[in-house]
């Protein structure tokens, strides 16, 4: 493990920003490091060596947290990119805060969820931007302690290399999009996609899917009241008084449906398409159900918008349920 640090800590830098971070060399004078603590368009980089150079911001990428330094002068090779692996592998992050290399060991939860990779070990100051590397020293994903409170995640390699070329060559990230609103709706394990019974939800199970109609689930969803502390299932019999909470009969629905539909298929209900969209060039209209993208199904509408966010340009197809037809429709992703 120590080989594994050492390797790594000779591509991570330190950078002076709004509080002092890391940052991981991926190219020849070229740093990544968090855009959201870069309140300038310079800022100081300590180099391993104790030297101080200047890192111009040559682009930023919201999506990401990225943000994309050039550092003339600077020689520091980028690390190997390497895979994370399977889940339970050991993964150690990698970070040079003020007082020097610093590192946590953390295992490989096996899972991206929304572009980012659970790197599965502790934070600690000064941690964002630094490497997350496997046992071998390689790099697997730049690291960000800023997304969500106590956990350390990191952009995994790829992404962040496309990231860090399209911002070197053009400044920014294209973001991908198709126009289409959409909600989950759930196909029982036992039947036919177009043998759901909607009739029992309307607007799906949950009273309007977050990118349809309805408000979003835990604002007005089978329990009745916003999120937060007291608004669950447990709390003032099934529902918060006075926001429309759930009475007995659609309770039992809602267990009725989770019955039905546990281990079942998962597509996303079209509810609206944008005009002058990709999606509506390509056809698609409300009530088409997305089953996969590229042969990939979904569970969430928000994978769906992660998937096709870093596909500006390109061409792909979705599986579509058509009038209780399946169908595959090929549309290009435009960009915003």
């Amino acid at each position: 493990m120590a080989d594994a640090v050492e390797q790594a800590a000779r591509s991570v830098v330190t950078v002076r920003a709004a509080r002092p971070v890391s940052g991981t060399v991926v190219g020849d004078g070229l740093v990544l490091t968090p855009a959201h603590l870069l309140h300038a368009d310079e800022v100081p980089v300590i180099t391993p060596d104790g030297q101080t150079r200047t890192g111009v911001v040559v682009g930023r990428d919201p999506g990401s947290d990225l943000a994309l330094l050039r550092v003339d002068g600077l020689t520091i090779p980028a690390l190997t990119a390497g895979e994370a692996g399977r889940a339970g592998e050991l993964l150690l992050a990698v970070g040079r805060p003020p007082g020097g290399v610093q590192a946590s060991l953390g295992l490989n939860p096996g899972r991206v969820r929304d572009g980012w990779l659970h790197a599965g070990a502790q934070p600690f100051p000064g941690v964002s931007g630094g490497a997350l590397v496997n046992a071998q020293g390689e790099l697997v994903g730049v690291l960000n302690a800023g997304v969500r409170r106590g956990q350390l995640l990191a952009v995994p390699a790829a992404r962040a290399a496309r990231v860090a070329d399209l911002l070197s060559r053009e400044g920014r990230v294209p973001r991908g999009y198709l126009g289409l609103a959409t909600q989950p709706v759930h196909f029982p394990a036992a039947a036919t996609p177009d043998e759901v019974d909607e009739d029992a939800f309307p607007g799906g199970p949950f009273g309007g899917g977050r990118f349809g109609p309805g408000r979003p689930r835990g604002e007005g969803g089978p329990w009745g009241g916003r999120r937060g502390p007291g608004r669950g299932p447990d709390h003032g019999g099934h529902g918060h008084p006075g926001r429309g909470g759930m009475d007995e009969a659609r309770l039992e629905k809602l267990r009725r449906f989770r019955e039905r539909f546990a281990g079942g298929r998962v597509g996303l209900t079209v509810v609206q398409v944008e005009a002058g969209s990709p999606g509506q060039a390509a056809g698609f209209r409300v009530g088409d159900v997305l089953l996969a993208l590229d042969g990939e199904g979904f569970t969430h509408p928000a994978e769906l918008l992660s998937r096709v966010r870093t596909r500006a340009g390109e061409t792909v197809t979705l599986r579509v349920l058509r009038g209780g037809e399946e169908q595959d429709v090929t549309v290009s992703v435009g960009e915003r």
